[in-house]
């Protein structure tokens, strides 16, 4: 049984009371020496103890407001609730960013890669994926490459498709496109690599997001899943995230 408990919490009055009882009951175990981390917020903390990679799986209880990535809050039988939990895996993806600064930008995203307009007129975007040109001219708001794990946040609130868990694919999905006006996306595979160049990115700046790390006026970006690193998600039993995927689309 999981006996080496690292606590974490984000910085609200109910999530650190959480913490403290929590801590008070199961102790707290140095970094080096847990099993699992039992993040207590909402789904932005399990984002940025995820993003730490430690290694080690991450449990979350819900003290923030919707807790998608989360379990339910409860304080008892804490330790067995961990041994019987459902892990899921997932793999971020990695953004390279070349800026008008000059310079090249990296950053992961467990959720998606946004591509955002940063000014009062549309973004102008061409789209090539494993280096063919896909799409000579989008015209929008802005882009998004999400996996599955993200399918359900930004992306299914654009009108992209939710992803299964383990289906090897990505969603590309417009936000808010002008020109095609009917273009709502398209499914790419995990392997591929996928590139925006911003037209015009002096009228019309591009702001470059990978979960919440944001890069201003990007010139392009390439995207691709980072198979190497591997994030691992614990949910109660029946509550994974293959299953909360599939309930998402009977709301």
């Amino acid at each position: 049984m999981v006996d080496r408990i690292r606590f974490v919490a984000s910085d609200t009055p109910v999530a650190t009371a959480s913490l403290s009882r929590l801590t008070e009951r199961y102790g707290q175990a140095p970094q080096a020496e847990a099993q699992v981390i039992v993040a207590l917020g909402g789904d932005g903390l399990m984002l940025s103890t995820l993003h730490q990679n430690t290694g080690l799986p991450v449990y979350g209880m819900n003290r923030g407001t919707i807790g998608f990535l989360m379990n339910d809050y409860a304080e008892d039988d804490l330790p067995n609730r961990i041994d019987m939990a459902e892990q899921t895996v997932t793999n971020p993806l990695a953004m390279i960013a070349g800026a008008a600064d000059g310079h090249e930008y990296r950053a992961l995203a467990i959720n998606e890669v946004s591509l955002l307009r940063a000014g009062p007129q549309a973004a102008k975007l061409r789209i090539s994926v494993n280096g063919r040109e896909r799409m000579e001219e989008l015209v929008c708001d802005g882009a998004l490459l999400c996996t599955p794990a993200g399918s359900t946040a930004y992306n299914y609130s654009a009108h992209g498709p939710i992803l299964p868990m383990g289906s090897d694919v990505l969603a590309l999905t417009a936000i808010a496109a002008f020109r095609p006006r009917r273009w709502h996306g398209a499914i790419i595979p995990k392997s591929a690599t996928v590139r925006f160049d911003v037209l015009e990115p002096d009228k019309r700046p591009v702001m470059a997001d990978a979960d919440s790390r944001g890069v201003d006026s990007v010139h392009w970006v390439e995207i691709r899943s980072e198979p190497a690193i591997q994030h691992r998600i614990l949910f109660d039993p029946g509550h994974g995230l293959e299953e909360r995927l599939t309930r998402e689309q009977f709301v």
